[in-house]
C-alpha cells in the first residue's frame, strides 16, 4: 500500500499547487505524510456530512474539490463546524486534500468533466492558460455540439444529465434559439460573459448567476444562459479525478479501492414554482 506522501505526490502531477489562483487554499489540509493510504473518496464539499461518510466508508484519504479553510483561521476548536471537521479526520486518521482552481484549470479539469457530461465536444479552453503551449489548459471550455439543439433542449438535456438539485436548470434567453456552440464553465461564472462573447458561444452553461450580470450580458448581446448549481456543476470532476486516480493506481501496482460521493451537498433543498405565468402580477 503507497504512503500518504506517494498519493498527494501523484495527485499534484494532475493538479500542480503552483497553478492555482493566489488567493485559493489548496493542497493537503490533514494528513501525516507516512500513513497508509488503502482507499480514497472524492467529494465536491469538506463538510461533515461528508467526513461522516470518509468515516463509515473507511476512507484514508478524503480529496474534495472545495477548500476547507479558504481564509485563515486562528482556531480548530471543536466547537466550530471546521473545527469538528479537522477533529473527525484526525481522531480516524483521514487525510484531506483539496484539489479547486488548480483543477478547474487542468487538461483534463472540472469543466472537461462538465462537457462530458453534456456530451458536448470541447473545441478549446474558454480562457486559454499562457503558461500552456499546447493550448489546453485554462478557464472553462469552449464546445462544439454535434447536431444544433434548442436553448430549451439544451437546458432539458443539463437537467437530465447533472445530478438533480432543487434549483434545476434556470434559463435566461429565447428557448427556441438554435445553440451550436457552448461555453460550459464549472462553478461560479458570471465573471467570463466578456470571453463568452469574445468566442462567440451561442450559449453559456455555468453556476451561480446574479442578476445584475445576468441583465447586462443580455442587453449585450442574444447569448443564451443556462444556470445550475453550484454543486451539479462540480460533481462530474469527481468521477473525473477518481478514474485518474485509477489509472494511477494501476500504474504503480496500489490497487486502491476509489470511490466518489453521491451525497448531494449543493446547500438549496426546495423549490417553488412560481404559481402564476403572467409577469404583471409578480410583486414589486
Amino acid at each position: 500500500m503507497p504512503r500518504l506522501s506517494e498519493v498527494i505526490a501523484a495527485l499534484e502531477t494532475l493538479w500542480p499547487a503552483e497553478r492555482a489562483e493566489s488567493w485559493d487554499a489548496v493542497g493537503t489540509v490533514a494528513g501525516d505524510p507516512d500513513q497508509e493510504v488503502t482507499r480514497v473518496l472524492f467529494a465536491v464539499d469538506p463538510v461533515q456530512e461528508i467526513v461522516d461518510e470518509a468515516v463509515k466508508l473507511g476512507a484514508d484519504l478524503l480529496v474534495t474539490h472545495h477548500p476547507l479553510y479558504l481564509r485563515g483561521t486562528t482556531t480548530v476548536a471543536a466547537t466550530h463546524f471546521k473545527g469538528r471537521v479537522v477533529h473527525t479526520l484526525i481522531k480516524n486518521d483521514i487525510a484531506l486534500h483539496v484539489a479547486h482552481t488548480n483543477a478547474d484549470t487542468a487538461d483534463p479539469g472540472v469543466s472537461d468533466a462538465l462537457a462530458g457530461a453534456l456530451d458536448l465536444r470541447i473545441t478549446g479552453p474558454l480562457v486559454p492558460d499562457p503558461t500552456d503551449p499546447e493550448g489546453r489548459r485554462g478557464l472553462g471550455r469552449l464546445c462544439a455540439l454535434d447536431h444544433p439543439l434548442t436553448v430549451r433542449e439544451l437546458a432539458a438535456r443539463a437537467a437530465e444529465r447533472l445530478p438533480a438539485t432543487a434549483q434545476g436548470i434556470r434559463v435566461a434567453g429565447d428557448p427556441e434559439a438554435l445553440v451550436h456552440t457552448v461555453a460550459v464553465s464549472g462553478g461560479s461564472g458570471d465573471s467570463l460573459f466578456d470571453h463568452v462573447r469574445a468566442a462567440r458561444a451561442d450559449a453559456f452553461l455555468t453556476a451561480d448567476l446574479r442578476h445584475h450580470p445576468v441583465s447586462e450580458a443580455r442587453a449585450h448581446s442574444p447569448l443564451a444562459l443556462l444556470d445550475a448549481a453550484h454543486w451539479a456543476t462540480e460533481w462530474p470532476w469527481c468521477e473525473l479525478a477518481a478514474s485518474q486516480l485509477d489509472e494511477i493506481s494501476d500504474r504503480h501496482g496500489w490497487d486502491l479501492r476509489v470511490h466518489v460521493s453521491k451525497t448531494v451537498t449543493d446547500p438549496w433543498t426546495a423549490h417553488a414554482a412560481s404559481t402564476t405565468s403572467d409577469p404583471l402580477g409578480a410583486p414589486n
